[in-house]
């Protein structure tokens, strides 16, 4: 029973030592390339790598222009897939329970830009067009932002989208 003890102890001092090294390694890693440290898990936003940077600063936007309609956490709003009484869509959610995910970079930012009527004619949208209110950067870190909340499930099938629609109109 001692022999079992003392080794149970030197296998969990050994893991402690190799967790306390790869932490040494990343910290070291960090400092010598900021740059590419800033960079969130692969994540793109129209072929831009994400950055820590940006997506604090599409946390900010997202929390003025975009919670008051989709929700402080990314929710939407109730009953998001029925038609209100004035026939318009309520605000989905852009967490993972929604359908944002299904869209490519390139759409997510033009109905961002310049409304859901941009890439579906005609249709009718509480939604405004945000061109003249936010940039174009600013557009992409709340995109950014967004992305953060989605599963690795997620996150994956709307880049192979946003690649398939890389090229086209």
């Amino acid at each position: 029973m001692r022999r079992g003890l003392t080794l149970g102890l030197v296998s969990g001092l050994a893991g402690a030592a190799s967790i306390a090294a790869v932490a040494q390694d990343l910290l070291e890693e960090d400092a010598k390339a900021p740059e590419q440290s800033q960079g969130i898990a692969g994540l793109s936003v129209l072929g831009e790598p994400v950055t820590r940077d940006m997506v604090e600063q599409g946390d900010e936007i997202y929390a003025e222009s975009c919670a008051a309609c989709h929700g402080a956490k990314l929710e939407g709003q109730p009953d998001w897939r029925r038609r209100t009484e004035g026939g318009r869509m309520p605000a989905p959610p852009h967490d993972d329970s929604g359908h944002t995910w299904h869209h490519a970079d390139r759409d997510l930012f033009t109905i961002t830009k310049l409304g859901l009527a941009a890439v579906v004619p005609g249709y009718e949208s509480d939604m405004p067009a945000f061109e003249g209110l936010l940039s174009d950067d600013e557009i992409k870190a709340v995109l950014a932002y967004i992305k953060t909340s989605w599963s690795t499930r997620e996150r994956g099938f709307q880049a192979a989208v946003s690649a398939g629609a890389e090229g086209k109109p």
